[in-house]
């Protein structure tokens, strides 16, 4: 029985996303590295240390900075990226993203945000939306980024709910990749190719209806 969804944040309740490859494509120029589209895209989903370290090796720099300079570049890409936040407002919420939340909430459904993001907080005050989550899984308390499952496991622990009583949202391979690895049941938005371990995917959040992804989910059961 469903009793709680599961949230990625960055490109599933806004499209913060776009704030954080800007920034990173923005270091890798100043670092002398220019990305592919692919490469860039591949960022999205993942811790910011596992990405600045993804940048250093499509450059063939993987050993080129010590671990200081590593922090010192990605506190610089935060700081651009907060930046960026502060401008956010509650039109910035993905379109179909308040119904589903409005019917999670009839429903009495548990609602927990599992996103890499240090930021998260801040981005859901801006957005005004803070309050509809139950609780929010803190980065630092992960000692893996996804596809490692541990993300999606705590959200769930912050829940208090089992594997099959819970739903969670991605739009990065990664983060189905991690759902899966959780056991549980992953909505994937965006690339149906991309995304092809998704238990159930559309093209955008607009296409997002709960009822339509419960009747899967049950059938699954």
């Amino acid at each position: 029985m469903l009793k709680g969804l599961l949230f990625d944040l960055d490109g599933v309740l806004t499209n913060s996303a776009k704030f954080h490859l800007t920034a990173w494509n923005n270091l890798a120029k100043e670092l002398g590295i220019t990305l592919t589209d692919a490469q860039l895209d591949s960022l999205r989903g993942i811790s910011r240390m596992d990405s600045l370290n993804l940048i250093l090796k499509y450059g063939g720099q993987e050993d080129k900075y010590t671990e200081a300079e590593k922090e010192k570049f990605a506190a610089e890409k935060n700081a651009k990226f907060v930046e960026q936040v502060e401008t956010m407002t509650p039109k910035d919420i993905l379109p179909g993203i308040p119904e589903l939340l409005a019917d999670a909430k009839k429903q009495n459904l548990k609602m927990v945000i599992a996103s890499a993001s240090k930021n998260a907080p801040k981005i859901l005050t801006r957005l005004g939306i803070m309050n509809e989550f139950d609780g929010i899984v803190d980065p630092a308390t992960l000692h893996h980024g996804k596809p490692d499952p541990e993300i999606y496991i705590k959200a769930q622990e912050i829940a208090g709910l089992k594997a099959n009583e819970v739903i969670s949202f991605e739009d990065a391979k990664a983060g189905v990749e991690a759902i899966k690895a959780a056991h549980q049941f992953a909505v994937g938005i965006g690339d149906k190719e991309l995304l092809k371990e998704a238990d159930y995917i559309v093209p955008t959040t607009a296409d997002l209806k709960l009822s339509e992804i419960e009747k899967v989910f049950e059938e699954k059961e």
